[in-house]
């Protein structure tokens, strides 16, 4: 029995699970979805990671744990997922600058090489100053260093939104050219990944409009003009609705990819004619259960696929949850889980993030965690979340 604080303050008496769940990993890359798991980092515990620089000045670099760090991968490569790397569930833009952010997709693209699995990796323009004027000639050559490494490292690009483009560019057809340019060097399909500003205020104008529809048109241009060259797009934040509309709208062969938080059951599974591919962080906490429910979906048993996805969303969204910003602290939660389920020895982030969510916050989500059966040893579980509450003062 293990007490848990609740956010009213009080305790709550759980009985935690006594034997684990059971799944058995397979390698094999799933057949009919394209799943990219986005996966957490490692800060050093003894390494001098502080959050804050000088005043006015940048934050610090951030050291990372690369054993943890790279271990966890390839727990996510057993599992069968291909790792998009570089996200921001690797703090990318949130403690990891570019130089930093190259060494990761460096490593595991090595990694990657050494035990067969797949990656995916950002393409982004975070190299150059975030908030100074560049021209679109500058800026293209940002993203094309950043190409150039990515499918040197053997990962598949994922070209993300630049905030230096949207400053720069005056039209639909400036993005239209740039784009064109990078797709006609890519050499193999990319993933054009469109955050709309509900998540990146900053991508209020992307693509040349402000509506959602006409950019998403101008998007949809963008893949029409470069046939060959898009394995998909990835939109979002946006409606169940929105996204099923969006997506029945693009050309044959052109994947939709979603980071959907709160109707992937829906959106993974379809609707018998279409369905989406993940590219999402939320694999990281539930990747036994989101292995097994794409295994269901190779084998045509929807709904037991959908069934199982459902079976995580008390626990996903508990982790998304928040108001504003707070939301980007999902990492918390992950990282935290990792630890408890034994997948690495501390849950020290970078920019000491481990302190971001509440000890209720973190209790539900280990009381979800263990409900769904996604700790290998719940034991081991157990004895961490009581050390855990202990050093918080929470007696047992």
């Amino acid at each position: 029995m293990i007490r848990l604080p609740e956010s009213d303050g009080t305790l709550l008496a759980y009985q935690p699970a006594q034997v684990p769940r059971g799944f058995t990993p397979e390698r094999t890359p799933f057949r009919t979805r394209s799943v990219l798991a986005t996966a957490h980092v490692l800060g050093d515990p003894l390494a001098d990671n502080e959050p804050f620089g000088p005043p006015g000045g940048p934050p610090p670099p951030q050291s990372l744990d690369w054993d943890a760090t790279l271990s966890f991968r390839r727990y996510l490569w057993s599992q069968g997922f291909t790792l998009c790397e570089g996200m921001d569930t690797a703090h990318r833009g949130m403690g990891l600058d570019w130089p930093d952010a190259a060494e990761l997709i460096r490593r595991c693209g090595a990694e990657a090489r050494a035990v067969g699995g797949r990656m995916a990796a950002a393409v982004l323009t975070d190299q150059l100053e975030p908030f100074a004027p560049y021209s679109l000639k500058e800026i293209q050559a940002a993203y094309e260093e950043q190409l150039e490494l990515v499918e040197s490292a053997g990962a598949q690009p994922v070209i993300m939104c630049s905030p230096h483009l949207t400053v720069a560019a005056r039209s639909p057809e400036d993005f239209a050219e740039l784009y064109g340019n990078l797709l006609r060097q890519a050499a193999q399909p990319v993933v054009l990944h469109w955050s709309t500003s509900e998540w990146d205020p900053r991508n209020t104008e992307y693509w040349g409009h402000e509506e959602p529809e006409d950019a998403y048109q101008a998007l949809l241009a963008i893949v029409k003009d470069n046939p060959g060259k898009v394995d998909g797009v990835k939109v979002g934040p946006a409606s169940l609705e929105r996204q099923t509309t969006w997506r029945a709208h693009l050309p044959e062969g052109i994947r939709f990819y979603t980071s959907d938080t709160t109707d992937y059951p829906d959106m993974l599974v379809g609707d018998g004619h279409r369905f989406s591919h993940p590219l999402t962080p939320v694999v990281d906490a539930v990747a036994p259960v989101a292995a097994e429910a794409f295994r269901a979906l190779d084998a045509g048993a929807d709904e037991q696929a959908h069934r199982l996805l459902t079976s995580t969303l008390p626990l996903t969204r508990h982790l998304f949850s928040g108001e504003g910003r707070s939301i980007f602290f999902f990492k918390t939660g992950v990282v935290f889980l990792a630890w408890l389920a034994g997948h690495a020895g501390h849950f020290r982030m970078v920019w000491g993030e481990q302190s971001a969510r509440s000890v209720p916050h973190l209790a539900t989500a280990y009381r979800l965690a263990d409900t769904l059966g996604v700790f290998p040893d719940p034991g081991l579980a157990e004895r961490r979340m009581k050390t855990f509450l202990a050093t918080c003062g929470i007696d047992q």
